[in-house]
């Protein structure tokens, strides 16, 4: 489906015919997959992707000078632009979901001067927020090509072994901080994604589904060993982390395998997945601490948590529910819940741990509208994959691909209700795979794009 026409710049190519390199489109057109996009500019992401999730600049401390994360994500974006004006493509592409995404955006701006902290929410969107949708946006314009897909989801499997080493570590060596009388945490990663140990669960799980998806695909058993290998240290990582909300999230994407393998051949597995984690439980159950076996009795028993922190998550989503309640249209401003709870409930300087009362009271109700909308479109995208490539053995890497993604994504509807993380990378990360998966099979499917594209016809 096109826009309506319009007067659109226009390249004079040396063969002397005029070409459309800006043609604006309803859903875009991306590169057709015997073209891909530029290579520096996937170097760029993955570069980005290393920095985000290992921080290499708080070991060597003399990377923050040059600020590494900003750098490889700039020239990532630079390298994209200049490839495809000197090739005389479409600069970007802009899908739905994309405009949604923008939109809320949008809405984030127009709430500062009603914002409890204006200067505050201003700097939380230059400094976090607009970084994610920069590579929420990156995402899809990068990753055109199966190949690069797979790529970027190795690289995230790979990257989440230092992070779950380090958590056990932490637990074996005895590195917690306290908290309460009589209850303590491991340390997180030493990055700005998982120095908490809720944080550091939440990533370890998202990034679950990718590597069981690799495993599907992968048929060397030395590499499928290894895969292995990494679904088993993550696993282990986040019950160190004592995260409530990590195993609950850890206990949804087991259920939604069992659910989605019921009547397809890999349920072979889900049988070999059960007898491995009674396994698992009958051998590493006495040497949990009791302390760990009540803490998860605190889910469903909020009274016993004798640390109060579930009381008080409680007690401040009824808080942020009754203050939308009454305010549900503006909010408090993107960011700034924790000045809102303040003034409601007291000074505790603690943010609202559940994604969904956080954008509500941030943004009011039509901030949660949109990123529901967003959230349900990226899911719908990669269902889509599913079921058109499900009898389309050439591409079975992106069935198990998108189907990977979209268990990330059912993780972080559960996880939402847990964590304060409404503007975070993890969100629109997946997202933007999704919709690189999407936008990659439309491609190879040769319905995204215009057959009488002279620029298209040459290419395929």
């Amino acid at each position: 489906m096109r826009a309506p026409a319009a007067i659109v710049p226009q390249w004079w190519t040396p063969r002397g015919r005029i070409l459309e390199w800006w043609r604006p489109t309803a859903w875009g057109r991306p590169a057709p997959p015997e073209a891909p996009d530029s290579a520096l500019s996937f170097v760029g992401m993955v570069t980005f992707t290393f920095i985000l999730l290992i921080a290499p600049q708080w070991t060597f401390p003399a990377l923050k000078e040059v600020r590494p994360a900003l750098t490889s994500s700039l020239a990532s974006v630079i390298a994209l632009l200049v490839y495809r004006f000197s090739h005389h493509r479409q600069l970007f592409v802009m899908t739905r979901e994309m405009w949604i995404a923008g939109a809320l955006l949008t809405w984030s701006i127009v709430t500062v001067p009603w914002s409890y902290w204006p200067g505050g929410s201003v700097s939380f969107l230059l400094a976090v927020y607009v970084k994610s949708l920069v590579i929420f946006w990156l995402l899809v314009n990068t990753l055109t090509t199966p190949r690069r897909i797979r790529r970027i989801v190795w690289t995230l499997a790979l990257l989440s072994v230092p992070l779950a080493l380090v958590g056990i570590r932490h637990f074996v060596t005895g590195d917690f901080y306290q908290r309460g009388k009589q209850f303590k945490r491991i340390l997180g990663y030493g990055a700005p994604l998982t120095t908490n140990p809720n944080d550091l669960a939440l990533v370890l799980n998202l990034f679950l589904p990718l590597t069981i998806a690799l495993l599907l695909i992968t048929k060397g058993p030395f590499v499928r060993a290894t895969l292995v290998g990494v679904i088993t240290l993550n696993v282990i990582g986040i019950f160190a982390t004592y995260s409530r909300g990590g195993f609950v999230t850890l206990a949804v994407i087991f259920l939604s395998y069992l659910w989605k393998f019921r009547s397809r051949r890999e349920r072979r597995y889900t049988w070999g997945i059960v007898m491995c984690l009674m396994l698992l439980m009958l051998v590493g159950l006495p040497f949990l601490p009791s302390s760990y076996v009540q803490r998860l009795s605190t889910i469903t028993d909020i009274s016993a948590d004798k640390t109060g922190s579930a009381e008080e998550r409680w007690a401040d989503m009824v808080t942020a529910f009754n203050m939308t309640v009454r305010n549900p249209f503006i909010g408090a401003g993107i960011a700034q819940n924790i000045l809102a709870l303040n003034e409601e409930r007291g000074r505790a300087w603690s943010e609202i741990h559940n994604v969904y009362l956080q954008l509500a009271l941030d943004l009011g109700l039509p901030g949660l509208l949109l990123f529901l909308a967003l959230l349900w479109l990226v899911l719908r995208a990669t269902l889509q994959v599913q079921r058109e490539t499900a009898d389309e053995p050439d591409f079975r890497d992106l069935f198990y691909l998108a189907e990977g993604v979209n268990v990330s994504l059912v993780a972080f509807m559960v996880a939402a209700m847990f964590h304060p993380i409404a503007y975070n990378f993890g969100f629109y990360y997946m997202a933007g795979l999704a919709l690189a998966l999407r936008q990659t099979w439309l491609v190879y499917k040769g319905t995204s794009w215009s057959s009488a594209d002279p620029i298209v016809a040459a290419n395929r």
